[in-house]
């Protein structure tokens, strides 16, 4: 962690689970916002450009389920604490907004 805090190893593997849903998101959303402008500006969707979004979106759904898998072995106390701490911390940051 930057924070110069450790995190137990269960806890560690939910924050990096946690990071790899994040990634995935942005890819997913930055595709999505293209394609957007695309279509404001008179253009269609392609076949490849759907099937990009689906597999994207299949991805995305992959991560999350193991983010939720990573939290759920997060079984002690403490470390569970750590963990929401960081997440709550990254999630309320300025590059979030």
């Amino acid at each position: 962690m930057s924070d110069g805090v450790f995190l137990p190893i269960e806890a560690q593997i939910a924050w990096e689970a946690y990071k790899a849903m994040s990634r995935s998101k942005a890819e997913y959303f930055n595709l999505l916002q293209e394609l957007d402008r695309k279509y404001r500006e008179g253009g269609s969707l392609s076949i490849a450009e759907n099937l990009q979004l689906e597999k994207l979106l299949k991805v995305h759904d992959g991560k999350v389920a193991a983010f939720n898998e990573a939290m759920n072995n997060v079984a002690d106390k403490e470390a569970r604490e750590m963990l929401l701490k960081k997440l709550t911390s990254e999630t309320s940051g300025p590059e979030m907004h």
